[in-house]
């Protein structure tokens, strides 16, 4: 039996069989599943010899009709769908950048039985001390917004890496164990932000330039792997 028939089965068994019941002519769970592992396919990107990233988060498009039929079962369909990924990744040689994520919504462009997958390989954050504390990040003079998190920039700075000794760790195959490191000095208007490369293997890139060292400041973008980041005022200053 192959992946995708032990994924039908054990879907319908967990709902008592609604899915085969109720979805005849509609968006088939089976079918998402399918088509998210090409898009595991489509989208994996080389990162050395045996491994490839692919995409953890995934938007899937439905027509109103299916979203209202398969809304009651997201969890367990979420759930099913992200064994059926890990499984299928595991057998391909893939990594994923963090935790797998599905989200459905419902498009009104769709007609019923057609869906949409969008897809994105999207880090794992994790902070060290109050740098995801919302009040911090109310009071500081600027921040760094990763994958929809801010963490404030405030003196001495902050390392960025993939390893425990890092300030600021994400979860991407692509920055390094220590990546590099933010330094802040000063206050108020004279802060003094930039960033330097600790000798990292793939580098940064500073508004698209590939930098060594470079000084931060408003809407400055930077890119370490496949992760990209913001540096800007909280808002309401």
């Amino acid at each position: 039996m192959g992946i995708l028939q032990r994924f039908e089965k054990k879907v319908e068994g967990a709902v008592n069989g609604v899915f085969a019941r109720a979805f005849k002519g509609d968006v088939q769970p089976v079918e998402i599943a399918a088509r998210l592992q090409r898009e595991l396919d489509s989208e994996a990107k080389l990162m050395s010899r045996d491994k490839r990233l692919v995409p953890n988060e995934f938007v899937i498009g439905l027509s109103q009709h299916d979203h209202d039929k398969l809304a009651p079962y997201s969890k367990t369909l979420a759930s099913e769908l992200a064994a059926s990924l890990k499984s299928h990744a595991e057998s391909m040689g893939y990594v994923f950048n963090g935790p797998i994520m599905i989200h459905l919504e419902a498009d009104d462009s769709l007609p019923v039985g057609r869906f949409t997958v969008e897809s994105d390989a999207v880090a794992g954050v994790e902070a060290h001390g109050d740098r995801a504390n919302p009040a911090a990040v109310s009071r500081a003079q600027l921040v760094l917004e990763v994958n929809g998190m801010r963490h404030p920039l405030h003196p001495p700075g902050l390392v960025i890496g993939r390893g425990t000794e890092a300030d600021l760790r994400i979860n991407d195959p692509g920055i390094s164990r220590l990546h590099a490191e933010i330094r802040v000095s000063g206050s108020g208007a004279a802060l003094d932000v930039d960033i330097i490369d600790l000798g990292s293997t793939n580098g940064i890139v500073v508004d698209g330039k590939r930098v060594r060292q470079s000084v931060l400041g408003e809407g400055s973008r930077i890119e370490m792997g496949s992760t990209r980041m913001l540096v800007h005022a909280p808002a309401g200053r």
